[in-house]
This record gives structure tokens, sequence and C-alpha cells, in this order.
């Protein structure tokens, strides 16, 4: 069994594309993915599976839903052990900046184009600062991401790429979930 970190984008947010936890567990369960569990109601899924495809995996996922709930949700799913070298490649590691939540992961679904990342990377955004790698753009906002102008919507604007983002503490509990 591999064991996977599923995120799912834009559900349950501003009263939108509701997605009961309870009832996206059973739907994958269901699916036969085994040992599923959830975190929090922002789309954040721990499961482990035979399938060796993640491709075939956000394929499937993303029809069920659309079938079970009547809408398209983008659906990122990384293994647990790309997911944990992501999260080890983060270079904003002070402490501080962490505590005090300024510290975001944009997973990104596919690589990008060398070009677009070049580009991308030559921008410059008031008090804030990234680093772009092929499957994540590293976020340290220092006013809150809340109000930062480098958000999901932009990098993949960006990048032409879909993206989902967690921060730091989201990203430290799903590894955690699925140890």
């Amino acid at each position: 069994m591999i064991k996977y970190i599923a995120l799912l984008r834009g559900i349950n947010v501003s009263g939108q594309k509701k997605v009961p936890m309870a009832e996206l567990r059973s739907m994958l369960t269901n699916m036969g993915l085994i040992n599923v569990k959830t975190y929090i109601q922002s789309g954040n899924v721990v499961f482990e599976s035979e399938e060796e495809s993640t491709c075939s995996l956000e394929v499937s996922i993303a029809e069920k839903i659309n079938a079970t709930f009547g809408f398209e949700v983008p659906v990122l799913v990384k293994t647990r052990t790309d997911f944990e070298i992501t999260f080890k490649s983060n270079p904003y590691t002070d402490e501080e900046a962490i505590a005090q939540k300024q510290v975001y992961f944009v997973l990104l679904k596919n690589p990008p184009k060398k070009e677009w990342i070049e580009a991308f990377a030559s921008e410059v955004y008031v008090n804030e600062e990234f680093e772009i790698t092929t499957n994540c753009v590293y976020l340290l906002c220092k006013t809150g991401y809340g109000k930062a102008k480098l958000n999901n919507n932009l990098v993949e604007r960006k990048l032409k790429v879909e993206a989902s983002t967690r921060n730091y503490a989201t990203m430290i509990k799903l590894l955690d979930l699925s140890s």
C-alpha cells in the first residue's frame, strides 16, 4: 500500500461547494481507498491505495466528487514521500514567521515550463518572498496570506498550472496523519 495525501481545492469556502467530511470519507472508502482520514473542512485527505498513479487517483477522485456532490473540484494527489520532501525543502524555517502563520506552500499539480518559472521568479511583491521549484511555490507572507498579492490564483496564472495552497501547520498535520 502507498500512503497518499490529497488536496481538494475550493471546497467549504464561503458557503460554496459544500462537501461534508463524513460523506467524503465514505465516498472515498467506497472507491476502494483504505484508511481514509480528513483534516479540517477545507479538503485535506490522507489515505492508502495500491494504485501507483497519482494522476489516475486525481482523475477518479475528481470524477467521483462531481458525480456525488454535483460540482467539479480540482484534486491534487501526492505520495506521502513526495509531500514530505516538499515540506523538508521549505526555505522559510524562521520559527517566528512560522508561529505568526506567515509560511505557506502552493503545491503544484504539474511542473511548470522553465520560461514561466524564470519570468515569475523575477517579480517582486512588497512584504512577500517566494521561491519556486517544479512542484511547489514556497511563500513567506509577512503581513499574512489574507493580505498577500501572492496567492493561489496568481501562482496558477503565472505558472499556468493548477495548484492548492496550505499553511505550515496544515502541512505538519497531514504528515502526522499519514505516518
